[in-house]
């Protein structure tokens, strides 16, 4: 894929800051005529190795604030609405759906809409994306053929495959949580660096050839 055309995305499909910068992230990709390359990740596992504490050990604090009050401002500012509660299936096993979105790819389908429609319906609807009857509703709402799409993503060694690759290049690229994006090699993580990335679409993304030390 030619450099300059695409916006490297990659979440997990139950992530709450994905969803919040969901439409707005397409926006902005459709604004610069750039396609999203959809890397659905094991993302318990890139924080893991990441080093980072998992959401279940961290201070109530922490959680309080990052995971509540955040969830909510976003949510305002992005008038994206969420349940306003940690999802009741929070902590159910990911893989389904995001290897739902892999087979869409995997099947020719622009899988856009269907990332969205799985994230909104976790975080506004309270589903539970780890029950295939659940996707099943969804994959249909989105106008994809859900028997099919389901036998896939359950059955296709190249699902697996590809789900593993974006995950152990997610962890080689550094990324350390969900939603990072790559626009030409340059990382942002987090949907609050939406706009950075606008900016720098509208100036040409830098190399970013130059590590930065830390403190």
């Amino acid at each position: 894929m030619a450099l300059g055309s695409t916006i490297e995305y990659f979440y997990s499909a139950h992530s709450a800051f994905a969803y919040l910068g969901s439409k707005r992230l397409m926006a902005i990709a459709g604004a610069a005529r750039r396609r999203l390359v959809h890397r659905p990740m094991d993302l318990r596992r890139v924080v893991r190795e990441a080093g980072a504490q998992p959401i279940g050990e961290r201070s109530k604090a922490h959680i309080t604030y990052f995971f509540g009050r955040e969830i909510d401002r976003w949510s305002e500012e992005r008038a994206a609405p969420v349940v306003g509660h940690m999802p009741t299936h929070h902590r159910n096993d990911i893989t389904l759906p995001n290897c739902v979105v892999i087979a869409g790819i995997l099947a020719g389908l622009d899988v856009d809409h269907l990332a969205h429609v799985l994230l909104e319906a976790h975080w506004r609807d309270d589903a539970d994306l780890a029950d295939p009857e659940t996707l099943a509703v969804l994959i249909d709402r989105c106008g994809h053929d859900s028997k099919a799409l389901l036998e896939i993503a359950r059955n296709d060694p190249a699902v697996t495959a590809a789900y593993a690759t974006n995950t152990d290049e997610a962890i080689a690229r550094s990324v350390f949580g969900s939603p990072t994006y790559f626009v030409d090699g340059d990382m942002f993580y987090g949907q609050d660096r939406l706009e950075l990335i606008e900016k720098a679409l509208r100036r040409g993304a830098r190399n970013p050839a130059r590590a930065h030390p830390v403190a």
